[in-house]
């Protein structure tokens, strides 16, 4: 496996003056964008002439990972030619999001072959459920096949994001990646570091990704409670302190959820996630040494996953959420995976609204506010 990283800076161009010659049909172009992009897609027409026959994915961010760097109005992008494994790439329409199901249905059907390996999903980060679309590939997956990726960001304007199909960028769509062959080695890794705080409390009303009542009160008004004089910032401020769910009380596997939006007629709460009725809730707030220790954590599972981790590509993905709370020391985070996977490995990666990793060691899931890491090598 051949591996390549280098970006696009709107005022500087490209940082190589030659794109690698590493152009083939299972060669694949992973580009995570500035969402500006959309409406300047020059650099992707560029990428197209030089790799014909690669497969392409990538999507808008709310900031683009670029080796230990952060960077916003860039292009990060990894080219990576295999030699003993195979890649094909698969699209999904989503125009509503209750087809979010049925789109993960379609893409793990289409994907499915007999030496499959692993999906990297990258997906419309505002129409689509990521909850559901989990569930819709799990589905027809077999249990070993591995499932991790993200939901596109914008900023932390949440008006629009996309997904590239082929080199051209589409909203109301899902990429994904299909990874084949005995060669291939996938590791991953997911953590978040936040502290959890106040009581845990029963979820008694709620429908697919949206809140509406914790232990029989409104869940917007607990919420605000919590949140003190931060209520009035909603639902920016809700970035800052997620929600941990569990499927039963005091559980140890606890995925996270953030705010997306908050409707104060109905005194309800939209998630970048589903929220199962039955289920228990605590809130979360930032501690700033364990999201960066949850960050090197997942630095350190995914490495232990592949026996050659100084040549291969690491796709870091973590929250927009994680990077309004850590702020200057955003990071510190990307540090801490690079420096876990090596300083010989390639990283790329950005900053999304929400990360699909299997949890520990068990099935898939989304996470919000979570550092999750992909490593991708051959044996």
């Amino acid at each position: 496996m051949h591996v390549e990283t280098f970006h696009f800076e709107k005022n500087t161009g490209w940082s190589v003056k030659k794109f690698p010659n590493l152009d083939s049909k299972d060669t694949l172009i992973l580009a995570f964008c500035a969402p500006e992009y959309f409406d300047n897609p020059q650099p992707f027409t560029e990428l197209k002439e030089a790799f014909p026959n690669s497969i392409f994915a990538g999507c808008s961010t709310a900031g683009e990972i670029f080796k230990k760097s952060i960077n916003d109005h860039s292009i990060s992008v990894a080219a990576v030619k295999f030699d003993k494994s195979r890649v094909r790439s698969a699209t999904a329409q989503v125009e509503v999001t209750s087809e979010s199901f049925s789109a993960g249905q379609q893409l793990a059907k289409a994907l499915l072959k007999e030496d499959l390996q692993a999906i990297l999903i990258l997906s419309d980060g505002l129409v689509v459920n990521g909850s559901t679309l989990v569930e819709g590939l799990k589905q027809h997956l077999p249990p070993h096949v591995i499932v991790t990726g993200g939901l596109a960001g914008d900023g932390s304007d949440f008006k629009k994001t996309w997904v590239l199909q082929k080199d051209v960028p589409v909203s109301h769509s899902v990429t994904a990646i299909g990874f084949y062959g005995k060669d291939l080695e996938i590791g991953y890794g997911s953590r978040g570091g936040w502290d959890i705080f106040g009581p845990e409390r029963l979820i008694t009303r709620s429908n697919g990704n949206v809140l509406y009542e914790i232990d029989g009160q409104p869940a917007l008004a607990l919420y605000k409670k919590y949140l003190g004089d931060r209520a009035k910032e909603l639902p920016s401020s809700g970035l800052l302190f997620p929600l941990a769910i569990s499927e039963k009380p005091l559980n140890a596997k606890q995925v996270v959820r953030t705010i997306l939006s908050v409707d104060e007629k109905n005194q309800s709460i939209t998630f970048a996630g589903d929220i199962p009725e039955g289920w228990y809730g605590q809130l979360m707030k930032a501690n700033f040494d364990r999201l960066i220790d949850g960050a090197s954590k997942a630095g350190e599972l995914a490495k232990k996953q592949i026996h050659s981790p100084e040549n291969c590509l690491g796709i870091a993905i973590s929250c927009v959420g994680r990077r309004l709370v850590l702020g200057d020391r955003t990071e510190e985070e990307v540090e801490a995976s690079h420096d876990m996977l090596g300083e010989n490995s390639s990283l790329i990666g950005f900053y999304s609204y929400g990360e699909i990793s299997p949890s520990g060691l068990g099935s898939c899931d989304l996470h919000n506010q979570t550092m999750t890491l992909t490593a991708i090598s051959e044996k």
